[in-house]
């Protein structure tokens, strides 16, 4: 059977991971924009079939538009996918409250069988993986990616739709962090709570200068002791990578964080405890101190 799939995109045109698997599952790809129309414009270029954009109005947040989604899908619902950020789950949920459609988060993969969608997914905190069959509308939680590479651009399609709520943005405080894709990184370092301080990750600063990678973290660094921002964070309910190198310093590799780091390709753990979960499943492991291994490789990098 072929399905339609409708990529859900508010206000981010990251979406990249979201079109390439819409693109596996076959039939039409289609795309609901809430945001500006330089995102939909991005989005008519990413490969999809249509685009279908609701304008945001200025003053109002985009959750606030998230009950005229469902009537656009519901004459061919299939299945809906959208990324991680807040505002494209409560678009995604709300679509998929009004079409009875399951919410899937973690798939590894998704493919159709029949009339049902398979979707292979993570469960029991990382533990296993299991796959479910579902006949009927079906909504999946992705990683969303980078920008998808522009090609030739399809018709943007303009919905009027007015915001169903009293929901206005009251504060608007831009962060200054730089924004990271780690999806699209071939070198990723991880570090955990064996960094004693936050101003220790200076070293992990110029390692990762030497090495040419970015820096990922696990979910206390960021959500806890806020040293790094939340779009660092690896783990089940954070990012999930493919690098070809992942470089784990300081971190004791729990199940949660594993997850996210299941498709990397070379995993090399420093930590001084031989003992650490990471070291199991590792294929590297340095046992020493990373106050003395991580300033001594990259010097060695960078002479």
């Amino acid at each position: 059977m072929v399905m339609s799939t409708w990529i859900v995109v508010a206000g981010d045109p990251g979406v990249r991971n979201l079109v390439a698997t819409a693109r596996e599952l076959g039939g039409q790809v289609r795309a609901v924009v809430i945001g500006t129309r330089q995102v939909a414009d991005a989005l008519a270029a990413s490969g999809v079939d249509e685009v279908i954009w609701i304008e945001q109005a200025a003053g109002v947040p985009i959750e606030a538009y998230a009950c005229a989604v469902p009537e656009l899908v519901r004459a061919t619902p299939g299945v809906l996918i959208s990324g991680r950020r807040p505002a494209e789950r409560v678009v995604l949920g709300a679509a998929a409250a009004a079409l009875h459609a399951p919410v899937i988060t973690g798939a590894s993969t998704v493919s159709i069988e029949d009339d049902e969608v398979l979707v292979t997914h993570s469960a029991f905190g990382g533990i296993s993986e299991q796959t479910i069959a579902v006949a009927g509308p079906v909504a999946l939680i992705l990683d969303g990616g980078g920008l998808p590479p522009a090609g030739e651009p399809v018709a943007v399609s303009r919905q009027d739709a007015a915001p169903r709520t009293g929901v206005a943005v009251a504060e608007r405080i831009i962060s200054t962090a730089d924004r990271v894709d780690l999806g699209s990184a071939t070198r990723v370092i991880g570090v955990g709570r064996g960094l004693r301080q936050q101003a220790d990750l200076a070293l992990i600063e110029n390692l990762a200068k030497a090495l040419k990678a970015e820096i990922g973290c696990t979910r206390p660094l960021a959500e806890g002791l806020d040293w790094l921002p939340r779009d660092r964070y690896i783990g089940i309910s954070g990012q999930h990578i493919a690098p070809r190198l992942y470089l784990a310093v300081g971190l004791s590799g729990q199940l949660q964080h594993l997850d996210g780091v299941r498709g990397a390709e070379v995993v090399v753990s420093v930590n001084n405890d031989p003992r650490a979960p990471i070291c199991e499943q590792a294929d590297y492991v340095l046992v020493t101190d990373l106050y003395e291994f991580v300033p001594a490789l990259a010097a060695e990098l960078a002479g």
